[in-house]
């Protein structure tokens, strides 16, 4: 139905409900519709407005299921389908690979951030790649002529003991023993050889094996590492109990055909950015994000051609976008998926600086409609503050949200935590601040070669969110709870209801935004979640 359509009915419904008033009274569906559609909100509105997500409110609608039966699987691009619509932003103080094994654990997608050299970048797709939940596909292993005090750096690095001892002190070398806390808890000489002290009666498990058979022969061993051999006897990984409770714990784990974690990596769109894909292929990378802050350019449709043409395969979001026009051009060029957004980060300063941009709620309908048109799904890049603006981008036609800031200050984000005036707290920059580009992200913003560099962002930092293991199941549920209200029990039913008209929306003044949050108290205390 087109935005003209509903517009018109909008229109003809409120003008029954006017002409008469008696049958305002009666349970007739003309005069029982409150709010507006969509379509009349952006495609009807003659104020020449752009809007935020705070700038519209979602009217309720019947709930005849519980929060539980909620799905939320989605497409990231075509060919990826997701068990959570969060992808985390490629910042260099939000997504390395531990927050890439997180977010895909909890069925979403990370995406590696490019601030760094190509062989770091593959080093961070590589340990994404090779983990697998209850698998340590690269443990940390030593030789039997280290020494004691050799083990306790590893300790202090890792956290743990268990290690395995190979001959040559390296994977995929013969398995000789295994080196326990208990094993050298009572040694006082470090300089002790790992040999002399050593478990070498070992329970080992040959390859292949699954995670149920593993746990069965950890429960009867009792044992807390199980190294796992091939034929010859050399060490191949080892899986632990920890790990296996872990595997346990993460249901919702999107994992491509080969079984590994999924994993993006964000590129630019220069010819020496060749290079580095080419790499990132050959680490495993399932998606490549082409990282521009205005992607309707020569470079970025040059490069999306290629890409297309050597690895016809590869997924490529490109981005980003804020106009029909702008996603037009990407998707003729063979995008799979496009970001829209553009600065409306917390730490975005593009619209200030360059006056270029666009209101993030208007951005994400009019380019996830011509989009969904044409087969390509859509990430809301930016913007999104709490799980209410989650709610209301998908309920726009995104597929997925990115996150930056709602991410940054997890423990799995890079850095440091550090305390300020008691307040645990985390860096975050944006990607177009001095700092970043000082790093190479100067090349987002079609500046590497410039003298003199212009920032579009700012550095602050952020509260301490806790671990994604507690954050991601919140932010689930808040979205769960969000589309039961809404009536709808996945994001289809909710985009259907968005595109017919049923579901109903009202724009917001500021009063009513101010009434919609916390008011009227003297102090209180916000807290979102409980961490475990």
């Amino acid at each position: 139905m087109g935005s003209s359509r509903m517009g018109a009915d909008d229109t003809e419904r409120r003008k029954s409900a006017e002409v008469s008033p008696e049958k305002n009274l009666m349970d007739d569906d003309a005069t029982l519709v409150d709010g507006y559609s969509l379509a009349t909100i952006f495609g009807g509105s003659v104020s020449h407005s752009g809007y935020t997500y705070d700038d519209i409110i979602v009217l309720p609608g019947e709930i005849d299921f519980g929060v539980e039966a909620v799905r939320l699987d989605t497409r990231v691009t075509r060919g990826i389908t997701l068990r959570t619509p969060f992808v985390s932003s490629p910042m260099d103080t939000v997504t390395e690979s531990a927050m890439a094994i997180g977010m895909a654990q909890h069925g979403g997608l990370g995406v590696i951030h490019y601030n760094m050299p190509i062989e770091d970048q593959v080093a961070e797709v590589r340990k994404v790649k090779t983990y697998k939940n209850g698998f340590i596909s690269d443990p940390v292993v030593l030789s039997p002529d280290a020494s004691l005090a050799e083990l306790d750096d590893v300790k202090e690095k890792y956290g743990h003991y268990g290690i395995p001892i190979t001959a040559d002190g390296k994977l995929h070398s013969k398995l000789v023993g295994i080196v326990t806390k208990r094993d050298v808890d009572l040694v006082e000489d470090r300089s002790t050889r790992i040999a002399t002290v050593m478990t070498t009666d070992l329970v080992t498990v040959s390859e292949p094996v699954t995670l149920k058979e593993a746990n069965a022969i950890l429960t009867t061993s009792k044992k807390g590492k199980l190294p796992v051999v091939n034929a010859a006897g050399d060490l191949v990984s080892l899986i632990s109990r920890t790990d296996l409770r872990k595997a346990r714990d993460y249901p919702l784990s999107t994992v491509a055909p080969d079984k590994t974690l999924l994993c993006g990596a964000a590129v630019g769109t220069r010819p020496n950015d060749r290079v580095r894909v080419a790499a990132l292929v050959d680490a495993g990378v399932d998606v490549v994000v082409l990282d521009s802050s205005q992607g309707d350019s020569c470079f970025q449709k040059d490069m999306v051609a290629w890409l297309k043409q050597t690895y016809p395969l590869l997924q490529v979001i490109g981005g980003n976008v804020v106009t029909r026009r702008q996603a037009k051009h990407l998707i003729d060029a063979g995008v799979d998926g496009l970001r829209v957004g553009m600065g409306v980060g917390s730490i975005c300063t593009t619209q200030v600086v360059c006056a270029c941009g666009r209101p993030q709620a208007s951005a994400v309908y009019d380019v996830a409609r011509y989009a969904a048109a044409r087969g390509v799904p859509v990430i809301a890049d930016g913007g999104v503050g709490n799980t209410g603006h989650i709610i209301k981008a998908l309920m726009l036609g995104a597929s997925c949200v990115m996150m930056g800031s709602m991410l940054a200050g997890t423990d799995e984000s890079p850095g440091e935590y550090f305390f300020q005036d008691g307040v645990r707290l985390k860096r975050y920059r944006g990607m177009g601040s001095l700092e970043a580009m000082t790093c190479g992200s100067d090349k987002r913003y079609f500046a590497s070669q410039s003298k003199v560099k212009v920032a579009q962002g700012v550095s602050g930092s952020v509260v301490d969110k806790g671990p994604l293991a507690s954050y991601i199941p919140y932010l689930r549920q808040g979205i769960a709870h969000g589309l039961q209200d809404v009536g709808t029990r996945d994001l289809g039913e909710l985009k259907a209801a968005a595109d017919s008209g049923d579901l109903r929306v009202e724009l917001r003044s500021p009063a009513a935004q101010k009434e919609g949050g916390v008011h009227g108290l003297h102090s209180y205390v916000v807290r979102t979640h409980q961490s475990t």
